[in-house]
């Protein structure tokens, strides 16, 4: 949750502010760099070690150039490569195991079996990285002079020529360092986030000017094409060669904390593109990921990072907040409305409204009174219901003797808060008024979270799960402003959304109100009057690195990153904030929001043994999946915006952090009856489910409109339903970091048609999703991978897609979002989806089989008890289908007390003279036929997922 006064999310706006620090100590001319020449090789089992010289005079350009630097090369598996450069005094920081554990060095050689190989020229020096197999030798990685333009790269933003790029060479210096890369021209990038990219998924390097990702945390409400809460520098490369037709992926991946920018860009006329590194801070470890398919190189990062966390079953229900239920009462008029409106809810949250005076770890004593909220809470969990609070990044300050606030005084007490460089506690300014913030560097500090969570969970908060906001992490003071201030003053220091004085008062996106009144509910017809695209308004509003080195610039690093607030310090922590050991925040900024989701996944599990957390974090870090999971912030009540949501959850795909979701029916601003109908379905098909807005808008909840209740009531069964495929995603995920959604090009790689293609996903592999992106319309185009070879059916008709050339015009009424399966999918599925997901789960199964032309058909289910962690004892059934038999068989521990008692075949092409389950005959009565659509529906059986094999033959 964001306020409102910094919309600065159009690269020109914040220029202005990044480009006018001034470094007048260095030239800024690193096309001067003399690069460096390699010696002293040594080279083992593993891999190599050399060192780096500099190759002539040191430029200066942004800090001091490093004279000697060591290059470690190492073969980690038959797919990773790892080249690691660093300063050979240690000086610069690097990430420690304690934040991030990476996979022992190996014990084997892989140097003579790896995928990937390590190339060289000793001066000056560059690398390569090329495969060992397949049928193009080109480099995937090539920082060889040669391979780069000659001359000077025109800016990237114009008049902007801290862009431009005129020079290639290797940078390393104290306080920036730089690596640039040649691409094939045509080649297709994706991830480099966490960004909104007005290009769309695929960040096209060719594109007219290029683009820069930057990388630094920072609160700010989904900006376009520019940085906000997480960071993640990893990118998947897919390369089609056309006239061989052969496809292939990998992953680049640089391991650092660092601030800086990352630039992809095309030169004019040039026939390759670039990727150019622009640190300012750290060393240069890059790991290099094989695939050669995009799935394989999402778990190949996840190997190296850290899987994601198991979700326990529950999480995939319907979650509802908002930022504005005044009281408890309020909260629990919610739950009685979905209730009586017979639209599941799984999960109740609360935003800050649950606070006494905005302090974390506090409930009301007025409008969220303790043993009420105790009780709330337990009637949710006898309902098999759930509710998930929320925690602010900034922990109020409290020394007035007669304010009585233990998280502060306990956490003074264990030394738990960041410092400024003298050692006073630095001091922000949030909701509460003035705060410290945790240093989750401090030995204690994993110790103070525990006790904070078990002493609110005590005092009736009976938290499911918790919800971390603000923790990029957020400020609203500029640098510690404690001095001189009145600590205990505890006044908010904006003015909050929907308060007297700051109302809401935008009209819904396309309101006429000429034509509907002023009445802020939207009829459907005849409204609209703006056309299907609109454009998103932002709001008017091992070295110990730098703190222990000398002569470096914490405050203004001499090369200013493209932070979209500027300052790096405006909005956050200030880059000389200290952290125990003598850490400063300018090396470890963009792993704050990590830690924090760590240390809650640990108190959790501390506090809650043997169940899987539920976390949801805002800021995030590499490996932050292996604790949370992410919402995609603080979105808009805009089209642009529902489109914009399934790029970010394709993005986190690739950061795995697969469980993620947009506050559906947007954040900001009012919503309207159509856009809240078309979004509740397509959540309906993303991992985190939920319905969130601001304090002051329009009500939102699924039950306000007749059509969105209708939609909501459909789309949720249908997920419901699916939840034993979901399961099986996710598991999958926790297991081998197998992304659950799927751009259409992941499953087609050879199908260039797809690579942009963002307005449809797939969840898994079987279920294609084609949403309403647009207001006013009744169809939608969508297409159709595989070129015909591949059979695509209606979920709900079952009907057979014609598709001329791939593509065919769906009907999309409103209330309908279009789904298919796939031709040779066997999914395993609730037969009778109820109002919670333990309900659902009590009930039988049934199983949706669709053959493929070749009457083939196979997939997977994996069964637990939803909630142990880790997982105690699991089941894998397997369905395969070959001719005209179907045959079902498990293995595993953990026991499946429902049974099959229902199966839907699809592509029977005849209709059977009889139908035998386990072979024994079915009577006629518990079966039918459906020519039109080539179906086969069994009822009447009972076959037991736990037994031996089972045949169904028709």
């Amino acid at each position: 949750m964001l306020l409102l006064t910094y919309g600065l999310g159009l690269i020109g706006v914040f220029l202005e502010h990044t480009l006018a620090q001034s470094v007048p100590s260095f030239s800024k001319n690193v096309s001067d760099c003399p690069g460096y020449s390699l010696h002293t090789l040594q080279e083992s089992n593993t891999g190599l070690t050399a060192q780096l010289s500099l190759a002539g005079p040191a430029c200066n350009a942004f800090g001091t150039d490093y004279q000697n630097l060591t290059i470690q090369v190492t073969y980690e598996t038959d797919t990773r490569l790892r080249v690691r450069i660093a300063d050979s005094e240690n000086n610069q920081y690097t990430i420690p195991e304690s934040v991030i554990s990476r996979p022992a060095a190996p014990a084997i050689s892989f140097t003579n079996s790896s995928d990937l190989i390590f190339n060289f020229e000793p001066s000056p020096f560059a690398f390569w990285i090329t495969r060992r197999s397949g049928p193009n030798s080109a480099p995937l990685f090539d920082t060889r002079l040669s391979a780069l333009p000659e001359t000077p790269i025109p800016p990237v933003i114009t008049g902007d020529e801290s862009t431009a790029l005129d020079g290639f060479s290797l940078v390393f210096e104290d306080q920036y360092l730089q690596l640039t890369s040649s691409l094939p021209h045509d080649t297709n990038i994706y991830g480099l986030g966490e960004v909104i990219a007005s290009s769309g998924f695929r960040r096209n390097v060719a594109v007219s000017g290029g683009s820069i990702q930057t990388l630094w945390a920072r609160d700010a409400g989904d900006p376009v094409d520019a940085n906000f809460y997480g960071n993640h520098p990893v990118y998947l490369e897919h390369r089609f060669n056309e006239t061989i037709n052969e496809a292939q992926s990998h992953g680049v991946f640089l391991f650092s904390s660092s601030g800086g920018d990352i630039m992809l860009l095309t030169p004019p006329n040039a026939k390759q593109s670039l990727v150019q590194y622009r640190m300012i801070g750290g060393i240069l470890d890059f790991y290099f990921f094989s695939g050669p398919s995009p799935v394989a190189v999402i778990e190949q990062h996840g190997a190296l990072v850290g899987f994601p966390s198991w979700i326990p079953s529950w999480a995939f229900g319907f979650h509802q907040c908002r930022w504005g239920y005044a009281s408890l009462n309020e909260t629990m008029e919610q739950v009685q409305a979905m209730r009586a409106a017979n639209i599941p809810l799984e999960v109740m949250w609360n935003d800050i409204d649950l606070y006494h005076a905005f302090r974390d770890f506090t409930s009301d004593p007025v409008s969220y009174p303790g043993e009420e909220m105790r009780a709330f809470i337990r009637e949710l969990a006898a309902n098999n219901q759930h509710y998930i609070p929320i925690l602010d990044a900034g922990v109020p300050h409290a020394t007035n003797t007669s304010d009585v606030y233990d998280p502060y005084t306990r956490g003074h007490e264990l030394d738990v808060f960041v410092k400024n460089p003298d050692s006073t506690e630095y001091i922000g300014q949030e909701w509460p008024g003035y705060t410290v913030f945790p240093d989750w560097f401090a030995n204690a500090t994993q110790q103070w979270w525990t006790e904070a969570l078990k002493n609110w969970s005590d005092g009736g908060v009976e938290f499911s799960g918790i919800w971390l906001d603000e923790n990029e992490a957020s400020s609203l003071c500029q640098g510690s402003c404690g001095t001189g201030a009145d600590l205990n003053d505890t006044s908010i220091p904006s003015v909050l959304p929907g308060t007297p004085g700051n109302p809401v008062p935008d009209y819904p996106e396309c309101y006429n109100s000429s034509i509907s009144g002023p009445s802020g509910n939207i009829t459907i017809n005849g409204t609209l009057t703006c056309t299907n695209s609109s454009a998103l308004v932002g709001l008017s509003a091992r070295g110990l690195g730098a703190g222990a080195q000398t002569g470096i610039d914490i405050n203004a690093p001499p090369y200013a990153i493209h932070n979209g607030n500027g300052d790096l310090s405006d909005h956050t922590l200030a880059t000389n904030a200290t952290h125990a050991g003598g850490i400063v925040d300018l090396d470890v900024h963009n792993m704050w929001g990590l830690m924090e989701g760590k240390a809650t996944h640990l108190a959790l599990q501390d506090l809650q043994p043997g169940k899987r957390p539920v976390i949801i974090a805002r800021s995030t870090f590499p490996s932050s999946g292996k604790w949370a999971g992410h919402w995609l912030g603080d979105n808009f009540s805009t089209w642009q915006s529902l489109y914009y949501s399934i790029q970010g959850i394709l993005q986190f795909q690739i950061f795995n952090i697969p469980f993620v979701g947009a506050d559906t029916c947007g954040f900001h601003g009012n919503t309207d009856e159509e856009l809240c109908n078309r979004w509740m379905q397509l959540s309906a098909f993303v991992p985190f489910f939920r319905n969130h807005n601001q304090r002051g808008a329009i009500s939102q909840e699924p039950y306000r409109w007749d059509s969105v209740a209708n939609a909501s009531r459909t789309a949720i069964s249908i997920r419901y339903s699916l939840l034993p495929y979901w399961v099986t995603l996710f598991a999958n995920a926790s297991m081998r970091g197998t992304p659950p959604i799927r751009a259409l090009w992941y499953e087609f790689p050879t199908e260039p048609e797809l690579f942009a293609i963002d307005q449809q996903f797939l969840v898994g592999a079987d279920i294609l999703v084609t949403p309403v992106l647009s207001p006013n319309i009744s169809s939608v185009e969508g297409i159709f991978p595989g070129r015909g070879q591949v059979t695509w059916r209606d979920f709900y008709t079952h009907a057979v897609v014609k598709a001329s050339n791939g593509t065919a015009t769906l009907s999309a009424p409103l209330g309908h979002i279009n789904v298919h399966i796939r031709g040779g999918a066997a999914l395993l599925m609730h037969a009778k989806p109820a109002y919670t997901t333990t309900e659902s789960r009590a009930g039988p199964f049934s199983l949706l089989v669709s053959l493929e032309s070749h009457s083939n058909a196979f997939g997977t289910a994996y069964l637990d008890d939803g909630l142990s962690n880790p997982p105690a004892e699991s089941r894998n059934v397997i369905f395969s289908a070959t001719a005209n038999e179907l045959k079902i068989s498990s293995c595993g521990n953990f026991i499946v007390g429902q049974k099959l008692e229902a199966l839907t075949i699809l592509g029977v092409t005849n209709k059977p003279s009889k139908v035998s389950a386990g072979g024994k005959n079915l009577q006629s009565s518990n079966w039918g036929y459906l020519p039109d659509v080539q179906e086969l529906v069994i009822s009447g059986v009972s076959v037991d997922l736990n037994g031996a094999e089972t045949t169904i033959a028709w």
